[in-house]
């Protein structure tokens, strides 16, 4: 085990990575960052910020001689600084685990190659492959396979020319071309996993998008038992194949009453943010419990919650041009409600700048606080 009062490594400096910082400290950890954003969130909670990139040798080494272990806070992390440190400290997850992950065409492959049930999809590297695709897979929507979230480097496409115009403005990058599925729902789970292969899964949340963000989650999800346990058994399952260490997020379609797995990330989920609140111990206590050795905590919902995501286009309600920041007054006087901004250095459209989760003992109730709360500061459908 490592204990209080040893210094934790993040690779990331975003609010993923503050909420992290935020857990060790209050577990009695230090913190070092590293992130090339001099504003970054996480680096500006922590003990030390290295504002340096990924890569940076002298970085490298500071976190490798000051750190007991190191984790990471979004995927695209260079595997290869992953795999540098892991000859010094303990890094979790692995570099395999998240090198899946940073590619949709290696994590489309590793799912199906393993059974999971996924959607149609094609594999795209040129404009030309995609002429000879299954006809049977448009409509469809084509998706960089790196570095694409929150709906950027996704593109609706309804035929081959279509699909080949939208292959051509992302500059020939290799592609997944994914069936457009009729959707009942979209859910997630996430889980914590441990090195000796226990698992403490949150329950199901659901989710629902605006402009390819995620919107609101509801947990429980509102599905049945029967669907909750195939949900959490996949997505166990999924971390079992890939000797995951770690909290990993495993998000899924339910398509026609069938459950496919959309995409998973190998690090704490923005659907999770609920557990932090909601739940006996929340995802990132989980994440600074895994990367220590410590047991895993109880991931018991012990409150219903809704959890809404703040945008940065809040900021602009009043004024299209300038900044202001929203009226918090609207959802501090509403019981229940816990409000976590996330002090990024300003705002903008499609960022995320914060959420709430409203919390209660009965599902409609804690829905109708959080949509009317939602609503009340501006937030329209």
């Amino acid at each position: 085990m490592i204990l209080p009062p040893a210094t934790l490594g993040m690779l990331g400096g975003g609010q993923l990575g503050r909420f992290f910082v935020l857990a060790a400290h209050e577990m009695g950890y230090r913190v070092i960052v590293l992130d090339p954003d001099r504003n970054s969130p996480a680096g500006r909670a922590a003990d030390e910020h290295l504002c340096a990139a990924y890569d940076d040798a002298d970085a490298l080494e500071r976190l490798a001689q000051g750190c007991a272990a190191v984790t990471t806070e979004f995927e695209n992390v260079p595997a290869d600084t992953l795999d540098h440190l892991a000859k010094f400290i303990p890094t979790r997850p692995n570099a395999e685990c998240v090198a899946v992950a940073q590619n949709r065409i290696a994590e489309k492959t590793f799912l199906s190659d393993r059974g999971f049930a996924v959607g149609p999809f094609a594999a795209v590297t040129s404009a030309v492959q995609i002429e000879s695709v299954d006809p049977a897979l448009f409509p469809a929507v084509l998706k960089v396979a790196r570095f694409g979230y929150d709906g950027k480097g996704q593109a609706r496409v309804a035929n081959v020319a279509e699909a080949k115009a939208a292959f051509e403005g992302f500059r020939g990058e290799a592609c997944v071309l994914e069936k457009m599925l009729t959707l009942d729902m979209e859910v997630s789970c996430v889980l914590a996993r441990d090195s000796a292969g226990r698992v403490e899964p949150f329950p199901i949340a659901e989710n629902s998008h605006r402009n390819g963000i995620l919107d609101v989650s509801i947990a429980p999800a509102r599905i049945s038992g029967a669907q909750a346990a195939e949900a959490t058994e996949m997505a166990i399952g999924i971390a079992a194949e890939l000797g995951y260490v770690g909290v990993l997020g495993v998000e899924f379609f339910i398509s026609e009453g069938r459950l496919l797995v959309n995409e998973m990330a190998p690090r704490p989920h923005n659907s999770g943010h609920y557990t932090i609140d909601a739940c006996v111990t929340g995802q990132f206590e989980q994440q600074v419990r895994i990367l220590c050795g410590l047991p895993l905590g109880d991931a018991r919902q012990h409150s219903r919650a809704v959890m809404v995501n703040l945008l940065g286009d809040l900021w602009y309600e009043r004024d299209p041009h300038h900044a202001h920041e929203p009226e918090w007054s609207r959802l501090l006087r509403v019981p229940g409600l816990k409000l976590h901004l996330y002090r990024k250095h300003h705002a903008r459209h499609g960022r995320k700048m914060g959420h709430f989760t409203v919390l209660g003992e009965s599902g409609e109730p804690v829905i109708d606080l959080a949509m009317n709360a939602r609503s009340a500061l501006g937030i329209e459908d």
